[in-house]
């Protein structure tokens, strides 16, 4: 079942919370020592939490739209009294007196924590050990390469991630399921271990569009113990979907296609003609010209915050941090900082640019990745396709639209106007009506 599937029937009580908890700790059991998703499972709070959820199910008692439903933490939220440690022999066994603002809220929405899922290491580019569900010999992608696997292997229906280029949409795509990162600031950001404060965001990985509305909807609005916390609306994103009219969408076809693989070029295609045939106006749009800088301006200024963030820990355990980590960090104390605020000028103007060239759209449309999966410990894959619309704090989704020749997943990305979740979720479960879910993952490859 999906997230809210499992949340109508506990609600009807024709499945108990903790006979959705055990049905899933069986299937950890039986895939997790192959896919290697979770780096910790709560099994003993897990089932508690579950057997009182049901317990208050039964007599009629909900606490939110989540009410018994798992999930899973990538290991950069804080969990408290949970082990929170990045990917990293670095924070091996730091744990948290506290929990993340965005976990927090999805207990208090009834849902239950499952585990934590690996990363990256501090959410950069050394592989984590997890595999793709779909073929073990490839990478899920990264940096939240376990919250992706495990909701493609069925072992969770909601996963948290987190994104500053490509981090949430990427593995979902590479594994078949929906990645949402919403606007910058739309989600608090406290109690996750930051790899920026100008980048970061928290994202949402289900198996349908339904699911990742929800997660918004309990997670989104102000915090004041974050000061990136937006002080806007929260809508009701999930009673929005999916939009009424067929929506118009701009079509990228420049800028970054040059090296995009010729199946994912075909693939997006495919999709916009089904699209286009169900009622979707489609616009063929040029990028502003402050996207041929975008790339560079956002390697300068996460390079020079994620060398700020870790300037303590790693005066003090550089030998710990893998290759490419050191390598980020290193290259961020080099930066001068008039070249870091010309990057930050860049980032502005860019994100304003985009929000003028929206405003006719819906959303653009386009591949989420320029190829699939690459191989297990290879790469987690190129980021280009995601990281402008993180650079600019752009809501954005991916949603899967067909297998490649290799029997691997794509996916076509959707991007909206900051804080243009209603119209861009809207828009996403429109298509998702249109071009369907994925089947399961053979879970038949060997590693």
């Amino acid at each position: 079942m999906t997230g809210c599937e499992a949340a109508a029937a506990i609600r009807q009580t024709s499945v108990s919370p903790l006979e959705l908890i055990d049905s899933l700790l069986e299937r950890i059991d039986a895939l997790d020592c192959e896919i290697g998703a979770f780096c910790f499972v709560d099994r003993e709070n897990a089932r508690r939490q579950a057997i009182q959820l049901g317990n208050e199910a039964a007599r009629g008692i909900v606490r939110g739209p989540l009410h018994g439903v798992p999930f899973v933490a990538k290991d950069l939220f804080y969990t408290r009294g949970i082990p929170t440690e990045a990917g990293s022999k670095v924070l091996k066994g730091h744990t948290s007196s506290f929990d993340a603002t965005a976990v927090a809220r999805l207990n208090q929405a009834g849902a239950i924590l499952l585990g934590k899922t690996h990363t990256t290491e501090f959410a950069i580019l050394d592989p984590a050990p997890t595999r793709n569900p779909w073929n073990y010999e490839h990478t899920p992608g990264g940096s939240s390469s376990g919250s992706a696997a495990a909701v493609a292997a069925h072992m969770a229906p909601l996963a948290l991630a987190t994104q500053t280029g490509g981090s949430t949409l990427r593995p979902a795509a590479f594994c078949g399921v929906v990645g949402f990162k919403p606007s910058f600031g739309r989600v608090s950001l406290h109690g996750v271990l930051p790899l920026t404060w100008c980048m970061d965001h928290v994202g949402f990985i289900a198996r349908d569009v339904a699911d990742v509305a929800v997660a918004l909807q309990v997670t989104a609005g102000f915090d004041p113990a974050d000061p990136a916390s937006a002080n806007v609306d929260v809508p009701d994103f999930r009673s929005l979907i999916p939009m009424a009219k067929p929506p118009i969408f701009g079509r990228v076809r420049h800028a970054f296609f040059d090296d995009a693989d010729p199946e994912v070029l075909m693939a997006l295609g495919e999709a916009t003609t089904r699209l286009s045939r169900s009622g979707a106006s489609i616009r063929d749009v040029r990028l502003p010209e402050s996207f041929t800088a975008i790339h560079a301006a956002q390697h300068v200024a996460g390079d020079v915050e994620t060398a700020e963030v870790h300037s303590g820990l790693y005066a003090l355990y550089s030998e710990l941090y893998r290759p490419k980590a050191r390598e980020a960090i290193e290259v961020g104390f080099l930066v001068p900082a008039e070249l870091y605020l010309r990057a930050q000028r860049i980032r502005q103007q860019f994100r304003s640019d985009m929000n003028e060239m929206l405003e006719p759209f819906d959303a653009l449309i386009l591949p989420t990745a320029n190829a699939p999966a690459p191989k297990h410990l290879v790469s987690v894959g190129d980021w280009k396709f995601q990281s402008p619309w993180s650079s600019a704090g752009l809501p954005s989704i991916s949603i899967p639209c067909g297998l490649s020749s290799a029997r691997l997943p794509l996916a076509i990305q959707l991007v909206g106007g900051a804080f243009s979740e209603p119209s861009l979720l809207a828009a996403a479960a429109w298509c998702e009506s249109v071009l369907g879910r994925l089947p399961p993952p053979p879970l038949s490859a060997s590693p």
